[in-house]
C-alpha cells in the first residue's frame, strides 16, 4: 500500500521519523544519490530516499541516530548502540540478522512509500505524522547590542517581573586552517574557554573529519605531535568544590529548575572536553601483546560522542535562557575533569571511570530527573532531556565497545578489567538503583555493576 509522505519540497533533512496509524514507526533517510547518472523510482534531483524500521532488530536501539556509510557504492546504516549495520536498501547486515526495510517512490513531486498491509482482510494503514530528526547544535544567537546587559526585567500582565535573558556576542571562533590534523584541532577545542566557540568548533569538527572520511580524503591524525592541556581553560565561571556546591532542589520551583539545567549544562560541557581529551591524550596507545594501534574508528567514535555533548549544552543553555537565566550564573564544579586527572595515565582506566561509572550513572538518575520536570509542568525541558538521555546510552556504548576491543586483543576479560579500575580509581562502590534496562541496552549487563567493592582510593561519585 502506497502511503503518501507529503510534497518532495518538504524533505531538506537527512532523516525523519514517521509514525503510521497503527503505532509503527519507520525511518525515512534522504542522502546524496552515489552515482547521479543512474535513475531510480527512489531518486529525485540528487538525493536517493529509503525507508527502515526505526528500531534495530538486535536490541531496539534508535535507527534514527543511526551513522551512515557508503560500502560497496551502497548505503550502510549502523545502530548507535551496538553497532550492528545494515544495508539501508536491502536490511542485510553483515553479521546475519536482517532489519525491515520499505521501497520509497518518489514521483510527481511526492515522496510515496511503500508499506505491506493485508488488504484481503481489510487491513489499513495511514500516516499519522512525520517528524524531522535534529542533528544540529543551537548555536547561541548574536546580540545585536553588544553592550546591553545580561538580562533585564519586564512587567507580565501578572504584575510579577520575569526575567528576559539578552544574550551577548560571542564574538568570531577561530578555526584552523585545511593542513590542521585532528590533534591540532582537539587541543585547540580544548584550549577554547568560551563555552559557545567550544560546541561551535566540536560540531565544525565533527562535520568535516565525516565528511573527509566519506570523500576518500581523510584527516590527518598527527597522533603524539600535541599534548592535551592539564586543565580545560573556563570563562567567566566560580568554581567551587563539589562539596560546597548550593543544593539544587527537587523541581518543584523556577529556581530549582533552572539550577539543575545548569548543573546538567556544566557535566555536557565538562562532557564535551573528556571525549576530546580520551582521542588527543590516548592517541599512541598500543595494545599489549599485540601492538595494535588504535584504528580511525576510535577517533570518530569519541568525536561524535563529544559532537553529541555540544549538541546537549546548547539544548540545556537555550532552555536556560528561555527560563530567564543564563549559564554562568550559578557556581559550578569540577569533579568530572578530577576523574579525568585520576585516569589520564591509562586508556582502560579512563573509559571504565568516564563512560562505565560517571556516564552510566546518568542512565540511572536521568529518568528521575526528567519525571520532575514532567510533574511540574516544564515540558520543553523535558524535551531537551529525553534527547540527552537517548544519546548518553549511546556514549555507554561507546565506552564498552572501545574497553571489549581492548581487551579483545589483549586476551582479558572487559568486566574484570573495569571493575579493577573501579576498586582503584573510585572512591567508594557503585550504587543502585540501576537503571537494568538502559545500562544493558548499552552492553552493561549485572556482572559489571553488582556488587562492586569498596576503596578509599580515587574519585568520589558526584
Amino acid at each position: 500500500m502506497l502511503i503518501n509522505c507529503g510534497p518532495l519540497s518538504d524533505f531538506i533533512q537527512a532523516r525523519y521519523v514517521i509514525h503510521l496509524s497503527t503505532g509503527k514507526r519507520l525511518v525515512l533517510f534522504r542522502l546524496p544519490a552515489i552515482d547521479p547518472t543512474c535513475s531510480k523510482p527512489n531518486e529525485a534531483q540528487g538525493w536517493s530516499y529509503f525507508s527502515m524500521e526505526a528500531e534495530c532488530p538486535h536490541a531496539g536501539g534508535p535507527m534514527a541516530d543511526s551513522s551512515v556509510d557508503i560500502e560497496d557504492s551502497a548505503y550502510v546504516v549502523s545502530c548507535p548502540w551496538h553497532a550492528y549495520d545494515f544495508n539501508v536498501e536491502t536490511g542485510e547486515s553483515s553479521v546475519g540478522i536482517k532489519a525491515c526495510t520499505f521501497p520509497v517512490d518518489v514521483r510527481d513531486g511526492s515522496v510515496l512509500l511503500d508499506f505491506p498491509v493485508d488488504a484481503q482482510n481489510g487491513e489499513t494503514v495511514s500516516l499519522g505524522k512525520i517528524e524531522p530528526v535534529s542533528e544540529k547544535v543551537k548555536l547561541k544567537s548574536l546580540n545585536p547590542n553588544p553592550s546591553s546587559k545580561l538580562t533585564k526585567m519586564e512587567k507580565s500582565d501578572t504584575k510579577q517581573e520575569t526575567p528576559i535573558f539578552v544574550p551577548e556576542d560571542p564574538g568570531a571562533a577561530h578555526y584552523l586552517d585545511e593542513k590542521a590534523t585532528f590533534c591540532d584541532w582537539a587541543v585547540h577545542i580544548l584550549n577554547t574557554a568560551n563555552p559557545e566557540h567550544k560546541i561551535e568548533l566540536t560540531t565544525h569538527l565533527f562535520t568535516i573529519f565525516t565528511g573527509r572520511e566519506a570523500g576518500g580524503n581523510q584527516m590527518e591524525l598527527g597522533r603524539g605531535k600535541l599534548s592535551a592541556p592539564e586543565h580545560p581553560p573556563r570563562e567567566k565561571m566560580v568554581e567551587l568544590e563539589p562539596g560546597s556546591m548550593p543544593r539544587t532542589g527537587k523541581g518543584g520551583t523556577l529556581k530549582s529548575r533552572i539550577a539543575m539545567l545548569h548543573a546538567l549544562a556544566n557535566i555536557e560541557l565538562w562532557a564535551i572536553d573528556l571525549a576530546i581529551d580520551i582521542c588527543v591524550r590516548f592517541a599512541t596507545f598500543q595494545t599489549e601483546r599485540t601492538s595494535e594501534q588504535l584504528p580511525r574508528a576510535f577517533f570518530h567514535d569519541w568525536l561524535k560522542v563529544a559532537s553529541d555533548e555540544a549538541k546537549h549544552f546548547s539544548l540545556l543553555r537555550t532552555r536556560i535562557e528561555e527560563m530567564g537565566s543564563y549559564f554562568g550564573a550559578l557556581p559550578v564544579h569540577h569533579s568530572l575533569w578530577q576523574s579525568a586527572l585520576e585516569t589520564a595515565h591509562d586508556l582502560r582506566s579512563r573509559i571504565s571511570i568516564i563512560a562505565l561509572v560517571h556516564e552510566a550513572r546518568g542512565l540511572d538518575v536521568n529518568p528521575m530527573t526528567i519525571q520532575k520536570f514532567r510533574v511540574a509542568g516544564d515540558g520543553e525541558s523535558v524535551q531537551a532531556l529525553e534527547v540527552i538521555h537517548n544519546d548518553e546510552i549511546t556514549h555507554v556504548t561507546t565506552g564498552h565497545r572501545w574497553l571489549t576491543w581492548i581487551c579483545d586483543q589483549e586476551g582479558t576479560d572487559p568486566v574484570q578489567v573495569f571493575r579493577a579500575n573501579v576498586q582503584k580509581h573510585f572512591r567508594g562502590a557503585i550504587r543502585g538503583p540501576f537503571n537494568e534496562e538502559a545500562r544493558l541496552q548499552a552492553g552493561m549487563d549485572r556482572r559489571y555493576y553488582e556488587d562492586t567493592p569498596t576503596t578509599g582510593a580515587g574519585v568520589a561519585a558526584t
